[in-house]
């Protein structure tokens, strides 16, 4: 691993471990930072439950079934890998580089009563400490995002994968050249939130390819995703700015608002499906 990936992961881990401990009605491990996803413009939904709709999403497109094994790269609190369990019967073991997430997870998974098909643990999606082919499917919810070698993430999901298996991710990437005028709150977005390199549709058949998987779909999500995601994310932290300012400091809470990014629609949101191919093709 690389001093940068080793930089970027205590990053991202120091920066979630701060996150974890905070808690409120608007932003709590039920609802935290997750994106939302509409189905269409006239879906009158709350990010709540645009929130639930989207990890509902993700786990149609994984197809995991019943006593099958998952692995949940950048769990967070856990709630996509507890739904994930229960609508599937699969069992999910979590990972992430905060060891707060880790400990908070697990005791929300015992306090639902999952803990025998739940689990969480510490490791960093660059060098999973798992054996090869060891897992039906892997899933990257707004993780891959944090990782500065997106292919070494992607190889390793792809080893530990058994042949046939699936992986479904999201990310952010490049719509379009973004102008200069809207490059700073992009730039700071990326910088605050310890970002990977910026990536383009056009460039995930080749990562996918060059990883040992075959792509499935790569979706633009954008019209379905970002701004009222945005939108309802800047209501939160206006809801909750003193509480946010007392508890993380006015510097994070500063960081969490997005709402600069609303009107920058070359910011788009990715999904994107590959699977390993089995021997047999």
């Amino acid at each position: 691993m690389s001093h940068a990936e080793v930089n970027s992961s205590d990053r991202v881990g120091a920066l979630y471990d701060q996150m974890a401990g905070f808690e409120s009605d608007n932003f709590t491990g039920d609802h935290n930072l997750h994106f939302g996803y509409w189905d269409s413009p006239a879906d009158a939904w709350s990010l709540e439950r645009a929130e639930e709709r989207f990890t509902e999403l993700m786990i149609e497109k994984l197809g995991a079934g019943r006593g099958e094994r998952v692995l949940d790269v950048g769990c967070g609190m856990g709630t996509p890998a507890m739904r994930l369990a229960r609508a599937t019967g699969s069992e999910v073991l979590g990972v992430t580089v905060s060891h707060e997430q880790v400990k908070r997870a697990t005791a929300r998974a015992s306090a639902a009563g999952l803990a025998d098909r739940v689990s969480f643990r510490y490791a960093d999606a660059a060098a999973l400490p798992f054996e090869d082919a060891s897992f039906d499917a892997v899933w990257m919810l707004e993780s891959i995002i944090h990782m500065p070698d997106r292919l070494q993430a992607l190889g390793e999901a792809a080893r530990v994968l058994r042949p046939g298996g699936r992986l479904v991710l999201t990310d952010f990437f490049e719509r379009a050249p973004i102008p200069e005028r809207k490059r700073p709150a992009v730039e700071k977005f990326y910088e605050n939130w310890v970002m990977g390199p910026m990536v383009t549709i056009d460039d995930y058949p080749a990562l996918v390819r060059a990883a040992g998987l075959r792509l499935v779909e790569a979706c633009d999500i954008s019209e379905q995703v970002m701004k009222r995601t945005l939108e309802g994310i800047a209501r939160r932290i206006a809801h909750d700015r003193r509480h946010i300012d007392d508890t993380l400091g006015a510097d994070l809470a500063d960081d969490l608002d997005l709402s600069a990014l609303i009107e920058v629609w070359e910011l788009g949101y990715l999904l994107v499906v590959a699977e390993l191919p089995r021997a047999d093709g």
